[in-house]
């Protein structure tokens, strides 16, 4: 794992993206592919780090993800995000996906990474990021 839950086990960071896993999302084993995973945490960063940016951003760096537990059909995926660090033009994003068990209401980390962001102009060129922005 790329970075530790809270002391008490509970998610690091703000709650940014919650959906329910359906049939359609499932890999040929029948649990819900790691790509769709992915990007959930793709958009709960995206989410975060226009916040943070006050505009567009783009990703441009994932830090090694493991899967520590499937997804299942019915559970509720929740993806959690902590801005770590804001430089100049980009930030780096530590976002952990967790599934509440469908039925049980169980709570597991399933997978956590860095996402490195960049904040862009109009034209696709890096940008500041404003400093005067207070993180919600």
């Amino acid at each position: 794992m790329t970075g530790e839950t809270t002391t008490d086990g509970r998610p690091r960071g703000s709650l940014t993206v919650r959906v329910i896993a359906m049939p359609a999302d499932t890999n040929a084993n029948g649990d819900i592919f790691g790509g769709w995973v992915l990007s959930r945490m793709d958009q709960a960063g995206g989410i975060a780090s226009v916040e943070r940016a006050k505009g567009r951003v783009v990703t441009i760096a994932i830090e090694a993800m493991t899967f520590i537990r499937p997804v299942k059909v019915g559970d509720v995926l929740e993806v959690y995000t902590d801005v770590e660090k804001v430089g100049r033009t980009s930030m780096k994003i530590h976002i952990e996906a967790w599934a509440r068990r469908f039925m049980t209401h169980h709570h597991e980390k399933v997978t956590d990474a860095n996402f490195t962001f960049v904040a862009i102009d109009e034209e696709g060129r890096p940008r500041p990021i404003p400093r005067d922005t207070v993180q919600a």
